[in-house]
């Protein structure tokens, strides 16, 4: 553990103790084994002049909903201290009414919620209070006699706090604890199985109090020979598709629908198979020591008490999930008490055999969040085992935490989510027109995205987590199946199709027809769409409500001449799609084509063909672009709101139709 404090950064916060106290929290939050995603908390007492021109002591403690690593100053919530230190004296408060007096005793009413934890910073009497959930330290404590190697290692310096449920409870027992004590004996004080809390009255002491606090407890492992050997260190072996045995990304799919289906909504399934969790998955005991609980209490909200613990084979009629949720009932039956209801009980993360960790999340936020957690805890378990055994809290403790009623409040917002959450599609011919229209919409919809295109310029088009750009040739059969077992790598399964790749071939008459001509409107608007379904459908099969749109064209009903190559190619696409309807429905997979016409804003019309062509029909452009019976242009915005209608749920019931967004044409009709 080293210090990242730099006088010279530190400088440019000296202009008030709470622009210091962001400095500091944000090097805090920005190591991963100290912080993990949302969690630790810091404070800094204040003196402040209320309306009347009194002084008041204030709070500044971490609000709800920010994390460390890039706090502001808006991210501390101001809090009355006194109303605080009030509060730690109450014989009894449920923690709902602590959080609603914690936030009526605020001085901005527009501030996020205090941290659970504000109490107990109040009465910690340092003007800069700093917790994290270290690694190193909460390893130590969940290994046999934790507490004794704890006082080994640190002495007197540090106040030992046996664990005790975070809020109210916590800062009551701490208050009780410490009446009479002189705090400046202290470096800081070690909650057992639950993190580290450091002070002081000048914020680079603070945090150099916790480096060295968690420094001596890595020297500690590593003295005990329960630092990881090379090997077990994060050295990933890439995400290339090829890193699963055959039939592993089909067994990835089967087991994330499996996990939806539980939990009642679509997940991501994200695969970490970086050589440290392929040699955890791979550990003859690895189902005992991953049984035993979690790193910190703190994470049961995200991971729930135990993975789920997969056969690095997985089959259809695989139990593994099922016994999973049955198991989580018994738990909560268990430990329940009347008035507490079940939550869904379906897992976070998994450990796949002999393969590495899976984590299950219905945003990749929320699963990114579940795959570091999980990281960091087989980490400490290893080391843990080394320390004579990975000891987890009772699972009565780990239960009341995974039902606190402030947590449980946390989980009840948001309910609401967008129509594809969760859900994996993929879209050809996605850097620009329809194809992007498509990716677009999708996000908006809540959908991952693997976006798929011959022009090199999708790499970097989109910008965002939730898209898999790939440049790639669709006639290229090869690259074609990589791409499609690349998006199954990345996302977990597949669960939407847009197939809309294509090409306007040259304008030549039947007679004077070249075959290279024909040959390549075949390949790329019928034969790469053949191909594609070909390699996606053993995905669709094991997708969520799963739904191919074929993009086909107007030229199907109503072809013109000179269009010989384009037409037939577009019309067997469409006969392939009709056939495929009928295959795949004994799959549940919906296939259905949409027929547009006249969609100008692609990169295949300019505005000198515009031009051109108006010209040609003795029309203005705009007159030109809405040439229809509706009298209206059409975008390809238009053309992707109706692939994702028929992705949704409002074509749930429909499979093989053929719909046309043209705005009306009279050859069609």
């Amino acid at each position: 553990m080293k210090s990242l404090w730099s006088d010279t950064a530190a400088q440019q916060f000296a202009d008030s103790p709470l622009a210091l106290r962001v400095y500091s929290s944000r090097l805090l939050g920005r190591d991963p084994d100290l912080v993990l995603h949302g969690g630790g908390n810091t404070s800094v007492k204040l003196t402040e002049k209320n309306l009347f021109g009194e002084d008041e002591a204030i709070l500044y403690v971490k609000g709800s909903g920010w994390d460390l690593g890039d706090i502001e100053a808006e991210g501390f919530a101001p809090v009355r201290l006194a109303v605080l230190q009030h509060m730690a004296g109450l014989e009894q408060l449920t923690d709902s009414d602590m959080v609603r007096l914690q936030r009526a005793a605020m001085t901005n009413p527009y501030a996020p919620n205090p941290s659970v934890e504000a109490v107990l910073h109040a009465i910690i009497p340092f003007v800069f209070v700093d917790h994290t959930h270290a690694d190193a330290v909460v390893t130590i404590t969940n290994s046999p006699g934790g507490e004794e190697k704890i006082r080994e290692i640190y002495g007197d310096r540090i106040l030992i706090i046996p664990y005790v449920m975070p809020g109210f409870i916590l800062a009551k027992t701490i208050h009780e604890l410490t009446k009479g004590i002189d705090w400046s004996l202290y470096d800081g004080m070690v909650l057992l199985n639950h993190g580290v809390f450091t002070f002081d009255d000048e914020a680079q002491r603070s945090y150099q109090k916790m480096i060295d606090i968690v420094s001596r407890a890595e020297d500690y492992l590593g003295t005990q020979g329960a630092q990881l050997n090379d090997v077990d260190k994060d050295s990933t072996t890439g995400l290339e598709a090829g890193s699963l045995p055959a039939g592993g990304l089909q067994a990835l799919a089967r087991i994330r629908k499996q996990v939806a289906m539980e939990r009642g909504s679509a997940v991501y399934a994200l695969l970490e198979n970086s050589m440290a969790a392929t040699t955890f998955a791979g550990l003859n005991d690895v189902a005992a020591i991953a049984g035993r609980g979690p790193l910190t209490p703190d994470h049961i909200i995200r991971t729930k008490q135990l993975p789920l613990i997969l056969q690095p084979d997985i089959t259809d009629d695989d139990t593994a999930v099922n016994d999973y949720a049955k198991a989580y009932r018994n738990y909560f039956e268990r430990n329940a008490s009347a008035q507490q209801v079940c939550l869904d009980c379906a897992p976070r993360w998994a450990v796949w055999k002999k393969r590495g960790l899976l984590a299950f999340g219905r945003s990749l936020k929320e699963a990114g969040i579940i795959a570091d957690i999980s990281t960091h805890t087989i980490k400490a378990i290893q080391r843990a085992e080394k320390l004579g055994g990975w000891v987890a809290l009772p699972e009565k403790d780990l239960f009341d935490m995974e039902y606190w009623e402030l947590e449980q409040a946390k989980l009840n917002k948001n309910k609401t989510q967008p129509e594809f959450q969760g859900k994996i599609a993929l879209v050809t011919g996605a850097a620009s027109g329809i194809g992007r229209a498509c990716v677009d919409m999708l996000l908006q919809k809540g959908a991952a995205v693997a976006a798929i295109d011959i022009d090199a310029k999708i790499n970097g088009l989109f910008h965002r987590e939730e898209v898999l750009e790939i440049a790639c040739d669709v006639t290229d059969s090869a690259a074609l199946k990589h791409a499609v077992a690349a998006t199954v790598r990345r996302f977990g399964g597949l669960d939407i199709l847009v197939t809309n790749a294509g090409i306007f071939t040259a304008n030549e008459n039947i007679e004077d027809l070249s075959d290279d001509t024909w040959q390549l409107s075949m390949d790329v608007n019928l034969t790469s769409h053949q191909r594609l379904m070909q390699y996606c459908i053993p995905f669709l099969r094991h997708g969520l409500d799963p739904a191919i749109v074929i993009i086909a064209s107007k030229n199907v009903p109503a072809p013109g001449p000179g269009a010989a190559a384009y037409s037939a190619a577009k019309a067997g696409l469409t006969q392939l799609a009709r056939v495929a309807a009928l295959e795949l429905g004994k799959d549940n997979i919906r296939v259905n084509t949409i027929h547009p016409n006249a969609v100008f804003d692609t990169g295949v019309w300019t505005e000198e063909m515009l031009q051109s062509r108006a010209q040609s029909y003795g029309i203005s452009v705009e007159e030109y672009k809405a040439n229809n019976i509706l009298h209206t242009e059409v975008t390809s915005k238009n053309v992707a709101q109706m692939a994702c209608a028929m992705a949704g749920e409002t074509f749930a019931k429909t499979t093989g139709s053929q719909v046309a967004v043209d705005g009306g044409n009279e050859r069609v009709i």
